[in-house]
């Protein structure tokens, strides 16, 4: 058996398994030993039903009975549910919103069930529980009454429990990884991280690690694996960036000639005082304009801290700058936001910031084009066709041209191309940063923006080829927001207090989880509250003498720009809508929010969302509306309340769950050790340390050619978007 041989050569499997290992993403042996366990399981802490106790968390052994489905009467949840006995005793076993599993399951048979026992005296239940078909009872050093079969390992106490999909089971990944390891596959892999790295930080070889992950004797094994594993992916990133550092650096930038007295007199032209972090981000901005290279460098800000006037303030010192050999001519900006109403947005914004120049702005999106100013009514836009925006780009006479993804098409070419200013960095990936670079010979600064709150060591990982500012402060007058968690019996005092803001001139938002009611009569279908019905609701119900709004996804682009331009008009006072308005919509009136099933919304989402009533300096509030009923649930919202930024919200997170909430693995790339490893900041800055002397001493990498490999490996999944 060799480490590129195809998991099906080597191993009999059926299609639903051969699927399943597809959607994993595992092709190969290596592949499969590359598949790591998300947690292990102690046999030798299991335990007896009947010596079972509330808040336990347990591995017990059993047969089902009395296997069936049902719904709960108030909220119609599908329920799976079954009694566990092993001679001491039974209890109940319950799964939420899994029905197919009372018909998966087989009466009778000895199975393995992990899980929280929750309950009361008496009345003691397992919820959502792990299940495992159990070949034979192993002996433990536990009190359960069950005996082996004699085919245990009784040395082997720990056993892994792996990412699982439908067809392929942890028992299956354990008994399939055990053989590739007695053929000594993992002694056919080289090992990617330098020698003398893994003795300065006492990591174990590949190999040792491969074997210390997949069958532990003990956990400190597994821990000291899962370290190395850290390491090397953080420091294939950190090298990867580096790397990108040293290219920037030598390629030729374009110059921008700075003239201090104008940029000056533009930022004076603003209706508010810059705060003292505004100015710091501007003064780094136009260091790096100075300095050899091209910029490269995030802005982060939490909502309202006035990133948009730092950007125009770039982008204004760039468009007064003239390309080489050209005093008549201006250098470009291109402008890329995520989505279509916040292109739209900031293409009103530079109308604002620049109407009072000769700057030409252009607006490309997937629905439409326009430009600024009309030749028939120079202080207004006109619609255009894409044909001629994309040939004024070329022929350098839009000055300033925002769009989204559109920006980055092979038909969009600049003439001089200066700046590159990305909003809500996060939602686009590392390739389309490059490809917008690549749109002309000398190499345009970078300036990236995100809303988003992003852990220390996130930033440091996933952005280490940018330079990092902070807005750590509001612009002067805002308040906070003042939020609260409430209880579906408390709606009403909410509704009362969105009449009050109501009558005194403001508007609100409600948002939902989802767009369309659920069917009822689905076993599977989430019981959430919908946009659709909300509203309807609202304006039947609660305010019908209020033009009630509603937009979702689903509606044409033209049909959400209706309806966010009605809203912005004071023609909606209240807007139901789902998480589609969470990136960038500005409507200063806008002062209430109300937010339904928040235990459905990831942190960062509700913070974004939150953030919509954060633009005025009137009062602002949230109600969180929660039918969460776990501890969990509550103490992850508790934080919303009481967390002073986002930086500190996302940093309570990842302390008590990782960043995965933040930016899940689906969405950077990182595997479930790598986001682990995000709490780890000394790991991360010594990846990030080492991965900067390597590339300092040769960027090639020529003396390491098995790093390339590594590095092209985790560029290939590390996406972020």
């Amino acid at each position: 058996m060799t480490p590129h041989e195809t998991i099906r050569s080597q191993f009999r499997i059926i299609d639903t398994q051969l699927r399943a290992l597809k959607k994993l993403g595992l092709h190969t042996v290596r592949d499969l030993l590359y598949h790591l366990p998300a947690r292990y399981e102690n046999i030798a802490e299991s335990k007896s039903v009947g010596t079972l106790q509330k808040g336990d968390e347990v591995v017990v052994y059993g047969t089902f009975s009395a296997l069936k489905t049902r719904k709960t009467w108030n909220s119609r949840r599908a329920i799976a549910e079954g009694w566990l006995s092993d001679g001491t005793g039974r209890i109940k076993v319950m799964w939420f919103n899994q029905p197919y599993l009372a018909k998966m399951l087989t009466e009778g048979v000895v199975m393995k069930v992990s899980g929280t026992i929750g309950g009361s005296e008496g009345k003691l239940f397992i919820s959502n529980p792990e299940t495992e078909l159990a070949s034979g009872i192993p002996l433990s050093q536990s009190d359960s009454l069950f005996e082996g079969d004699g085919n245990t390992d009784t040395e082997q106490t720990l056993f892994a429990l792996y990412p699982e999909s439908k067809g392929i089971t942890s028992k299956w990944f354990r008994h399939a990884i055990a053989r590739a390891l007695s053929a000594g596959v993992h002694e056919q892999l080289t090992d990617p991280v330098p020698e003398e790295l893994r003795t300065r930080y006492h990591l174990p070889r590949l190999a040792t690690a491969l074997v210390w992950l997949h069958q532990p004797k003990k956990l400190a094994d597994s821990e000291s694996a899962r370290k190395r594993f850290a390491f090397e992916e953080i420091f294939a990133i950190q090298l990867a960036k580096y790397k990108e550092r040293a290219e920037v650096a030598q390629a030729d930038a374009v110059s921008i000639a700075l003239d201090t007295k104008n940029n000056n007199s533009f930022v004076d032209r603003f209706p508010f005082a810059l705060t003292s972090g505004q100015r710091h981000a501007i003064e780094s901005i136009f260091a790096d304009f100075t300095s050899p290279g091209a910029m490269s460098r995030l802005l982060e800000g939490d909502v309202g801290s006035g990133k948009t006037a730092v950007a125009a303030t770039a982008a204004f010192a760039v468009v007064e700058s003239s390309p080489n050999g050209n005093v008549h001519g201006r250098l470009q900006v291109a402008y890329m936001a995520p989505t279509e109403i916040l292109a739209k947005q900031h293409f009103e914004s530079f109308i604002e910031y620049f109407h009072y120049m000769p700057v030409s702005i252009g607006l490309l999106t997937g629905s439409g084009c326009l430009k600024y100013p009309s030749k028939v009514s120079p202080t207004k836009s006109t619609s255009v066709s894409r044909a001629q925006l994309l040939k004024w780009v070329g022929e350098g006479d839009i000055h300033i041209l925002i769009g989204t993804h559109a920006l980055i098409q092979k038909s969009v070419s600049f003439k001089n191309l200066g700046l590159i200013i990305i909003d809500e960095q996060h939602r686009f990936g590392t390739r389309q940063r490059h490809e917008l670079r690549k749109k002309d010979d000398l190499m345009p600064h970078l300036l990236s923006m995100t809303a988003t709150p992003i852990p220390r060591t996130l930033a440091l990982t996933l952005y280490g080829d940018l330079d990092l500012t902070v807005l750590d402060e509001m612009p002067a007058g805002r308040k906070p927001v003042k939020s609260f968690i409430i209880k579906e019996s408390e709606r009403s005092q909410a509704y009362a207090h969105i009449t009050e803001e109501l009558n005194a001139g403001r508007q609100a938002y409600v948002i939902c989880p989802r767009i369309d009611e659920p069917d009822p009569e689905k076993l599977m279908a989430v019981m959430a509250a919908s946009a659709i019905e909300t509203a309807k609701k609202l304006q039947r119900e609660i305010f019908p003498d209020r033009h009630v709004g509603l937009v979702h996804s689903k509606l044409t682009p033209k049909e959400k720009d209706a309806v966010m331009e009605a809203f912005a008009a004071h023609e909606i006072y209240i807007l139901v809508a789902t998480s589609v308005v969470e990136v960038g919509v500005n409507v200063p009136n806008a002062t209430i929010i109300m937010i339904e099933g928040a235990e459905r919304f990831g942190l960062a989402q509700l913070h974004q969302l939150r953030g919509r009533v954060i633009r005025s300096e009137h009062q602002a509030y949230c109600y969180f509306v929660n039918a969460g009923k776990s501890q969990k649930s509550k103490d992850r919202l508790k934080a919303l309340t009481t967390a002073k930024s986002g930086f500190e919200l996302a940093e309570f997170d990842l302390k008590q769950r990782g960043a995965g909430e933040l930016y899940g693995r689906s969405q950077s790339g990182l595997s479930d050790i790598g986001m682990d490893a995000l709490k780890n900041l000394k790991l991360v800055e010594a990846a990030r340390e080492e991965a900067k002397k390597l590339v300092e001493q040769d960027a090639t990498l020529a003396h390491y050619p098995h790093l390339h490999t590594l590095i092209a490996e985790k560029l290939e999944k590390l996406h972020f978007e």
